[in-house]
């Protein structure tokens, strides 16, 4: 059986990347635009000198700015895909968004209000809509960030691998009481999440 990566990692090692390249670059361009502050001010070089048609310059300010932008695709593609990519024998949940609430059905047809159960170890698939205006679930802790459409079906995935409990919000303004519209998201045993699903009461 091969191994599932987490989504979370990916997206996480393309954010430090991108981030690790921005700073490199700006303690680099600063130090340099320092330096010819410095060494060729007015003072020291009060004729300007005019440097044209330099081969290696050119060639190095289209090679590298090239290199690291297409660095930064790949890195971001590869997140992109761990997002959209979903694993086999993946438990489905189907989440209804509302005003102003979600509602979460799962696959024996149980359904809950604004709180999300889920076992641990287990990637799952959120089939996500909406029954009214736009939404957007967002859970931070999974990176996950989807609109719910009217009329429209769409879908995240996660792989829940600690136990605990994980806060989740709507992240688009959907009306009056958009500040409400929130939820929890409980990463359970496989036992405790069998058991949770034949209880008629939510927890």
């Amino acid at each position: 059986m091969n191994k599932i990566i987490n989504p979370v990692t990916q997206v996480d090692q393309s954010f430090y990347f991108i981030i690790g390249f921005s700073f490199v670059f700006l303690f680099i361009i600063t130090f340099v635009m320092i330096f010819f502050v410095v060494r060729y001010r007015r003072s020291k070089n009060p004729e300007p000198a005019d440097i044209r048609g330099n081969l290696f310059l050119e060639i190095a300010w289209v090679i590298i700015p090239t290199f690291i932008a297409l660095s930064m695709f790949v890195s971001g593609w590869e997140s992109y895909t761990g997002l959209r990519n979903v694993p086999k024998n993946t438990m489905e949940i189907s989440v209804i968004g509302q005003s102003f609430s979600w509602i979460f059905i799962y696959p024996n047809g149980k359904e809950t209000e604004n709180l999300l159960v889920v076992p641990e170890k287990k990637p799952v698939k959120l089939n996500i809509t909406s029954d009214d205006v736009l939404h957007s679930l967002y859970i931070p802790a999974f990176r996950i960030k989807v609109d719910a459409v009217n009329g429209m079906n769409t879908y995240a995935w996660f792989l829940p691998e600690e136990i605990g409990e994980y806060d989740f919000q709507c992240a688009e303004f959907c009306g009056s009481d958009h500040a409400e519209m929130v939820g929890i998201l409980q990463v359970v045993t496989q036992e405790e999440y069998e058991q949770w699903l034949e209880e008629e009461d939510d927890w």
